[in-house]
């Protein structure tokens, strides 16, 4: 201690001290601007590479549940001899739903809400499934305990599979936004060391040519200006990044989840209108008063009319709008003949009535097929925005770490040699 005050009575001594100082800034200021950089950029590649797709996974999920209801309703309608079409899709529906739950579950910790809803979702699957090869199997043979089986299935979807799916994609989504966020909080700490740092070179300097007359010193000039570009890289990359990134989730993930809510809406209503047909009027709401699949179906059709609505404003584009229009329009079409095959079925005409809703011209089954073949065109437009500005902000942060440490490198060498050059003249 006493050697280090009799060092800063000298000026060599003051050099050194003011050297030391300017070199342990610098380092720091890289240390801490790479550090934060790398935190930032694993979460905006958790947003990429983990957190959107498990999104659209568990997204994928639900709707894949979803139809397999739905087509399992629609075969049922047909008859006993159900449609191959029908069944081949009801039975890829669940092969992708049991092969997006273990896909999920491996990048999920069993302890966690998702890890939780995925193993409801893994032990009420099989008995769906059960009880609609139950239903099939009754179906076939003619026999009424048929339409039983198949409304206790949908029970068991209403009631426990697609909420546990609606579950697990708010736990995902959660996850997402919280990514997000991370990957866009500002770097305040780098941001406040790389303003101290120049104000120090700036004084060291000052402080050179107050006691020397001399303009410049190229080792703290070559210091200062490496500094000055970490600092500048890290104020624009962190603004690209999180520009690019805020659009991604409030352009492109706002308008994913309003798009994955109006077909799933569009799904549980289809599913409730064969229903209605399949159960004839057994099932009636909690009063009593009313066919609860009509219901059920008026409920969902709200949802929907909501959803696209909101949907449409959030389009910010014609490409992206197109779709949502094309889609309103499908659902007005949608709920016309609905009406006109509620209508036929009242007056006592049973197939004509199913005929209108699973027919091959002019049924409610065209229009469903329709609007969701809008929404699918519109969710795959949606995810190619979301994805490009996700990358974008990614890219943004990906070098910012390594030029942090090659600038700090810079400015240490610089501020040495600049010093160096200040304490040769003394020896």
């Amino acid at each position: 201690m006493e050697r280090l005050r009799a060092a800063a009575t000298t000026e060599p001594g003051r050099l050194r001290i003011i050297g030391a100082a300017l070199a342990l800034l610098v380092v720091a200021f890289g240390a801490v601007t790479a550090w934060e950089a790398t935190d930032r950029f694993g979460a905006a590649d958790d947003v990429v590479s983990r957190s959107q797709p498990l999104t659209v996974g568990a997204a994928d999920i639900y709707r894949s549940l979803a139809d397999a209801d739905t087509a399992m309703a629609s075969a049922f309608l047909s008859g006993a001899q159900e449609p191959a079409a029908l069944r081949e899709r009801y039975q890829e529906d669940i092969e992708r739903a049991s092969r997006l739950l273990v896909e999920a579950a491996t990048y999920t910790e069993g302890s966690s809400d998702s890890g939780r809803e995925i193993a409801t979702l893994n032990e009420g699957l099989p008995r769906y499934t059960g009880l609609v090869e139950r239903a099939r199997a009754n179906n076939r043979q003619g026999l009424p305990l048929g339409g039983a089986y198949l409304r206790y299935a949908n029970q068991q979807m209403t009631e426990e599979l697609l909420p546990a799916a609606e579950r697990l994609y708010e736990a995902e989504t959660d996850r997402l936004r919280r990514d997000s966020d991370d990957a866009r909080s500002l770097p305040y700490a780098a941001l406040a060391l790389g303003v101290l740092v120049l104000g120090a070179l700036a004084g060291a300097q000052r402080r050179d040519y107050r006691r020397t007359n001399r303009v410049f010193n190229r080792g703290l000039l070559t210091a200062t200006a490496a500094s000055a570009v970490l600092l500048l890289w890290l104020a624009v990359g962190h603004t690209v990044a999180r520009v690019e990134l805020h659009g991604a989730q409030v352009h492109g993930q706002a308008s994913l989840e309003v798009l994955n809510d109006a077909r799933i809406s569009a799904l549980k209503a289809r599913a409730n209108e064969n229903l209605t047909l399949v159960a004839r009027g057994a099932v009636l709401t909690d009063d009593g008063k009313h066919d609860k699949y009509e219901t059920d179906y008026a409920t969902n059709m709200g949802r929907l009319d909501a959803a696209l609505a909101e949907a449409r404003k959030l389009a910010d584009d014609p490409a992206g709008a197109e779709p949502v229009r094309a889609a309103i329009r499908s659902v007005a079409q949608w709920r016309e003949r609905h009406r006109s095959a509620g209508e036929t079925d009242r007056a006592g005409d049973y197939d004509a009535a199913v005929e209108k809703v699973i027919g091959d011209e002019g049924s409610t089954e065209q229009s469903f097929d329709q609007v969701n073949k809008e929404l699918v065109t519109a969710l795959a437009r949606e995810q190619s925005e979301f994805d490009e500005a996700a990358r974008d902000g990614l890219g943004a942060l990906a070098p910012l770490a390594v030029g942090a440490g090659v600038l700090a490198v810079v400015g240490v060498l610089g501020t040495v040699l600049g010093i160096g050059r200040r304490l040769s003249e003394y020896r």
